[in-house]
């Protein structure tokens, strides 16, 4: 798995790119919803096997779990905004699963479930699989998967966030010309 510093910045993007007007709970939300996921990390104490459709990667990860996240989250937390509550909740929650399948380890992502309990990856896979634990994160392991979620997700994520403000700032100054004219 991307750790959940690679997931979290995604789900900040994510929700700057859609709006970025009054929906600080909608902000909170996207982030946790891109961790969201692992939290299928409890099966293993439940004796549920990796492979399992509730297994590690597996529905929570899935296409149809996003979309479910996503509904309950419009129709409870969305109200005036459902379309953007909607949007943003399921691409943050979705690009969990993406970035998982880009990873250097695990057995797959099960995009399809359950409608086929098939894992998937996909063919870029330079983003260093996450250990598990805080205590395995503080290591030169650690470092190494920060760099590389640095350089394939932080980093994309930067370039958009930074463009927006530049976008914004422009616009602002092209109001205020045309204001003063």
């Amino acid at each position: 798995m991307a750790s959940i510093f690679g997931h979290g910045i995604v789900g900040f993007t994510i929700t700057k790119v859609v709006d970025n007007k009054n929906l600080k709970w909608l902000l909170l939300a996207a982030i946790f919803s891109t961790i969201l996921p692992d939290f299928d990390v409890v099966t293993f104490k439940l004796g549920i096997v990796y492979q399992h459709p509730l297994g590690h990667r597996g529905f929570t990860h899935s296409i149809l779990f996003a979309i479910l996240w996503a509904i309950l989250l419009m129709l409870t937390l969305g109200r005036k905004h459902k379309f953007i509550w909607f949007f943003v909740i399921f691409l943050s929650t979705l690009s969990h699963g993406i970035f998982d399948a880009m990873t250097s380890g695990g057995k797959g992502v099960g995009f399809f479930i359950p409608f086929n309990n098939d894992r998937y990856f996909f063919q870029f896979r330079d983003i260093l699989v996450s250990p598990l634990g805080i205590e395995n994160f503080i290591s030169s392991r650690g470092l190494a998967v920060l760099s590389s979620e640095f350089k394939y997700i932080a980093a994309p994520c930067l370039i958009i966030l930074i463009t927006l403000n530049l976008k914004k700032k422009y616009n602002e100054h092209t109001k205020r010309t045309k204001r003063s004219r």
